[in-house]
């Protein structure tokens, strides 16, 4: 008798910095910027941003503007296998520290960071600290979104008006 075993294939997870330096290299490629998002598998904004992102009335502008990849950062206990080494360091580098998921950054074709998912929140004391809009979904925040994608892309007004559209579509998801 013979007997066949079965083999599992290991899946080995980049660095985070090796993710990095891939998508820098291709969007310098592409003459592109590199949409750079900090998740986790638990993450339900994680989600919605991807599939908003993913939605068929707005994809073509996501990919005609940008790399888009993904540093795992934050697993629950017993999945921590499937974070990229290094992710938390380059999410804090990144001015990530303490902000949640989903986190992103827009990096230029050198890795330059232009911008990031935070904006500026006044707090009680009259202070102002910046707070992760994570997944764009209220006004306020799509608004924000869609500044950010004014100053880093070509896309047009009617463009913008369809991603604007989908990611309010989160708020009621």
């Amino acid at each position: 008798l013979l007997t066949i075993g079965t083999i599992k294939a290991q899946i080995t997870i980049p660095a985070a910095n090796t993710v990095v330096k891939n998508a820098v290299a291709l969007a310098a490629a592409e003459n592109k910027k590199v949409l750079l998002m900090f998740h986790a598998s638990w993450c339900g904004w994680c989600h919605k941003m991807d599939s908003a992102i993913n939605d068929i009335s707005c994809k073509k502008f996501f990919d005609e503007n940008f790399i888009i990849a993904h540093i795992t950062v934050m697993e629950s206990k017993g999945k921590e296998n499937l974070e990229n080494a290094g992710g938390k360091e380059l999410m804090e580098k990144y001015n990530g520290k303490d902000q949640g998921l989903p986190y992103w950054v827009i990096l230029d074709d050198k890795a330059k960071l232009l911008f990031d998912s935070r904006e500026p929140a006044h707090q009680k004391d009259g202070t102002i600290k910046a707070q992760n809009i994570g997944c764009p979904a209220t006004e306020k925040e799509v608004a924000n979104f869609i500044a950010i994608l004014k100053k880093t892309t070509p896309l047009t007004a009617a463009q913008l008006a369809v991603i604007t559209k989908r990611f309010r579509e989160n708020e009621s998801e």
